[in-house]
């Protein structure tokens, strides 16, 4: 090969190159560096306790999901202000609205409570989008979250937010089962229209209840609809045929069902509307003859009496009692943590993950227990069984009777 006269130039421009490379690759591996700390760092900062300390609550308490995060929000309040009467700990509830399905400012909520450092917990968010687009702040942050209503079962199973994340109902493998079984048993139906909702928690339960129905021989129609956006069903409801039996809306907007359902029963269809535990709204979704799966409630409970006989009065809303729930969960895990006078969130999540709250104290009919490991169709931070899923349906004065 014949040599240049050029030779030595090249070498020092690849020497200059490569020190380049080394310089950025050094930057680079110390950002690397401090961001896989930046956990350890919260998680291991404590903070005094004193006589207060602060629980993030996240919930859309405007936008089109606003009565729901309202009763969760009424909840949440009801449930600091009983824990403080009877506790030496008061706990302060720092209220992040998410706006859902808005999921780009459920980022922002997550991202300021994850960085306020006086935040040991959060309850919430609501949806089962807002839990995965706020994984990565929490998880960053070091701050446990516990969810009464996000209800995706893939949160758990996936692995991702492991002894971060916590919710205080039944997952949605749980609520297909269930749903398919009265469909079936009960309704005797084998001609289903599903309608998914086009988000997170919508689509994973369509997804499931279609599976279920098809292996149990039933035919089923797919549909997808945008609940936030569409103010006119009448396209939808003229693709459903007019044998159908039941039309099952796992939707998360129970005023959109409720239109949805009223414009099907105008055309002159009798199928049967059934929902999932989004469209357990009282106030807003009243369709007599409609079928609801949600969570059981232990009715005779004093707490829920009392909520009745306070900041309920004159309404029908249990939506948000999951949310008192977690509230409590939240409670007793930063008082344990704080037992010697400072605490970080490590060890509040640590707490969280061994609560037991027994059948007899709960407020949902269930043992308030945390999954530990992947035991389909439950992941760490699911509700052990026996928490399930029950059937209400919907009589002519808009009451939830319990039927399954």
């Amino acid at each position: 090969m014949e040599k240049t006269g050029h030779q030595p130039r090249v070498y020092a421009a690849l020497g200059g190159l490569l020190s380049a490379l080394l310089a950025v690759a050094a930057v680079l591996g110390a950002t690397a560096t401090r961001s896989a700390a930046a956990p350890a760092a919260a998680d291991s900062a404590a903070i005094t306790c004193g006589n207060r300390v602060s629980i993030g609550f996240a919930a859309p308490v405007t936008g089109p999901a606003g009565p729901l995060g309202q009763q969760m929000q009424r909840w949440g309040k009801f449930a600091e202000t009983r824990w403080n009467r009877a506790h030496r700990l008061d706990i302060r509830l720092v209220l992040g609205d998410t706006q859902l399905p808005d999921t780009a400012q459920a980022v922002r909520v997550a991202e300021n409570l994850a960085s306020n450092q006086q935040i040991l917990a959060v309850v919430g968010p609501a949806g089962s989008q807002e839990v995965e687009v706020s994984t990565a702040p929490f998880r960053r942050g070091g701050v446990a979250n516990i969810s009464g209503t996000a209800t995706a079962t893939a949160l758990t199973t996936s692995g991702k937010r492991r002894g971060f994340f916590f919710r205080t109902v039944p997952n949605d493998d749980q609520q297909a089962a269930r749903a398919v079984a009265y469909m079936r048993r009960t309704l005797r139906a084998s001609r289903v229209v599903v309608v998914d909702a086009q988000n997170s928690y919508s689509v994973g339960l369509s997804d499931s209840v279609q599976r279920l129905l098809r292996a149990a021989g039933a035919s089923v129609q797919r549909e997808s609809v945008n609940e936030a956006t569409v103010t006119d069903f009448s396209s939808l409801v003229t693709r459903i045929p007019d044998d159908t039996q039941v039309v099952y809306v796992p939707w998360q907007l129970a005023a959109k069902a409720q239109q949805f359902g009223e414009q099907l029963r105008a055309s002159g269809r009798n199928a049967t509307l059934f929902g999932g535990d989004g469209l357990y709204s009282p106030d807003d979704f009243k369709l007599p003859g409609s079928h609801v799966t949600a969570f059981p409630v232990a009715l005779g409970n004093p707490t829920i009496r009392a909520y009745q006989r306070g900041p309920g009065r004159g309404s029908s809303d249990l939506f948000g009692l999951p949310s008192y729930v977690a509230v409590e969960v939240a409670a007793r895990a930063v008082e344990k943590a704080c037992a010697n006078g400072e605490a970080t969130r490590a060890e509040v999540r640590r707490f969280i993950n061994r609560t037991n709250i027994p059948k007899a104290q709960s407020l949902l009919g269930f043992p308030i227990r945390f999954q530990q490991r992947v035991k389909r169709p439950l992941g760490p931070g699911d509700m052990r069984t026996p928490a399930t899923y029950i059937v209400y349906r919907i009589n002519a004065n808009g009451q939830f009777v319990k039927v399954g």
